[in-house]
């Protein structure tokens, strides 16, 4: 794990402390909070930083609001803390 991914894991950490318990989070919403003007090249590592939060429990992605394995979700996500 590099300083990137690090900040990414932190940032997804802080948007979502930011709201509400039931809220969640897209990975883009990371990726500009970190680079606002060229925050695409971050959308695959900010996917990999909340499929790592997944394993240790901190955090779930959803699908049209439904929990997915990680490993096997397609398209859009959100992130959200486990309910």
């Amino acid at each position: 794990m590099d300083a990137t991914d690090r900040a990414l894991e932190q940032r997804i950490d802080e948007l979502l402390a930011a709201r509400s318990r039931s809220s969640s989070i897209c990975p883009s919403e990371v990726a500009r909070s970190l680079e606002p003007d060229d925050w695409r090249p971050l959308m695959e590592p900010a996917r990999r930083a909340a499929r790592r939060m997944v394993a240790r429990g901190e955090v779930e992605i959803t699908q049209n609001g439904s929990v997915v394995d990680p490993s096997t979700a397609k398209g859009p996500i959100r992130i959200r803390r486990p309910r």
